[in-house]
């Protein structure tokens, strides 16, 4: 595994944006974020095009179909699988083409898919359980994804000529951890996943994409308390959070992010607004959570170039087109200010 698969200073996005014109999204993430770009995803689309729905299309002999609860097992693929796969076939073809007109050839190029818990989570079985509550389902899955894994990672390096990048999103991680899930009927929860149970499920997948890619995974959870620890501790070699978040963080979780960047785990630093303010902001303002939380901690502010990358503080799906490009924008600024800090920083 390379030490660092990225250039440093660089910046790229969390995944979603707005619209559903995959031809656009891709050029405007080649314009703005030429040196990591990620593959847009497009959830306006509706169905197959959230993340679920895009990581149930790499699946491999399992298939998905759409109930009124949401995405339930299938026994075949059908109309709402196929879909699913169309798109992101769409959007590899959208997004090779876009590097190809802009003569673009980066180091590195990310794909961003459901990790093994927010598949199960949001996937359910036949009689309306989430995959999660069957063990031997949840393993299927994993592998399942990690079959297919491999298969998309192959085709996006041949089709960029870039190292690939994958990042595991696991936003319901923590619900997961919690027992916080409702159970179909509403009334209850489903039973807390044990925090090795969890961890050594996700480790097997981070490995897996590590073998495949031959580079760090990064392991993003914008929740106000992400499983920092946990997550180091399944093999993350980067920790995507919503540096927003954690002005007002306990000391617990600031001990926990210090220790995975001093014991040098990448962050990437959600610090852009998803939406426009309602004033302007300055370089300086969005760059405010990254410069506190590295006083916090006790680090030189070099460590920014040295081992974070930022993004916006989450995905850009509910912005305008407008702020979406001033967001990538203001992004790929940030990458060149933790580099070159601006006079006054």
């Amino acid at each position: 595994m390379t030490e660092q698969a990225w250039p440093h200073g660089a910046g790229t996005g969390i995944g979603s944006m707005p619209g559903t014109d995959a031809a656009e999204a891709a050029a405007i993430v080649f314009g703005e974020l030429p040196e990591f770009p990620h593959l847009p995803e497009l959830p306006a689309r509706g169905v197959g095009a959230d993340v679920i729905g895009r990581t149930a299309a790499l699946l491999v002999d399992l298939a998905v179909e759409v109930v009124p609860s949401g995405y339930r097992v299938a026994a075949r693929p059908g109309r709402d699988h196929r879909r699913a796969v169309d798109l992101m076939r769409w959007d590899i073809d959208a997004f090779s083409d876009a590097a190809d007109r802009a003569g673009a050839r980066p180091p590195a190029v990310k794909t961003q898919l459901a990790g093994p818990w927010t598949l199960a989570a949001g996937v359910e079985l036949a009689r309306g359980h989430r995959v999660l509550t069957d063990h031997g389902a949840t393993r299927d899955f994993a592998s399942s994804l990690l079959e297919g894994l491999a298969a998309h990672v192959s085709e996006l390096a041949e089709r960029t000529g870039a190292g690939i990048v994958v990042q595991l999103d696991e936003p319901t991680l923590p619900d997961v951890l919690a027992g916080a899930l409702p159970t179909p009927s509403g009334y209850g929860t489903v039973d807390a996943v044990p925090e090795p149970e969890a961890r050594d499920l996700l480790a097997t997948v981070v490995a897996g994409a590590e073998k495949v890619t031959g580079n760090p995974v990064i392991v993003h959870c914008c929740a106000r308390r992400p499983p920092v620890s946990l997550l180091r501790s399944a093999g993350a070699g980067a920790l995507a959070l919503d540096a927003t978040l954690l002005d007002g963080a306990p000391g617990s979780l600031l001990d926990e992010i210090g220790e995975a960047w001093d014991g040098g785990t990448e962050l990437v630093l959600g610090l852009v607004p998803t939406e426009a303010p309602a004033t302007p902001v300055t370089l300086r303002e969005v760059a405010g959570p990254a410069l506190r939380l590295v006083d916090r901690l006790g680090f030189n502010r070099s460590i920014l170039a040295e081992r974070a990358v930022p993004t916006p503080a989450c995905g850009l799906a509910g912005a305008t087109g407008e702020w979406m490009r001033r967001a990538l924008s203001l992004t790929r600024d940030l990458g060149k200010a933790f580099v070159e800090p601006p006079e006054g920083w």
